[in-house]
């Protein structure tokens, strides 16, 4: 399965993990990414502060997606950086995303920081689907 990220989409994620590769981020895309409307990118900070694993605000989280429901949009997509493995959902990432089954994961691994690899992925159930992203 492929899904459309718009061009924008696709450099501000990139532009997000690049200024914060030494702890990694993460962040909400929002719009139907399946058919290829995903707009607007919303970065949000690891305050776990570590390369290792991110967490997310839970109050940041709740004004998020407080701002996107009452604007009568969707998050199309979840990404976040893997600092130093492969972009591949981690068994962390597999468990938390049964809290957003509709969601494409965007994994950018900066295992090597001059070639960043971006990846789309369907998870649920405990199932990785790869999903090819298409710039459009």
């Amino acid at each position: 399965m492929s899904v459309g990220v718009g061009d924008g989409v696709s450099v501000a994620v990139g532009d997000d993990v690049g200024v914060a590769d030494s702890v990694g981020v993460a962040g909400a895309v929002v719009g139907a990414v399946r058919d290829g409307t995903a707009g607007a990118v919303h970065p949000l900070e690891n305050v776990a502060a570590s390369p290792f694993r991110f967490e997310v605000d839970g109050l940041a989280l709740h004004r998020l997606l407080t701002e996107i429901e009452d604007a009568g949009d969707e998050i199309g997509a979840i990404y976040h950086s893997h600092t130093r493995t492969k972009a591949y959902p981690s068994q962390t990432d597999i468990n938390l995303a049964s809290g957003w089954p509709d969601s494409v994961y965007i994994i950018v691994s900066l295992e090597n920081a001059d070639d960043p690899d971006v990846q789309g992925f369907w998870i649920r159930e405990g199932q990785v689907d790869v999903v090819d992203l298409q710039a459009q």
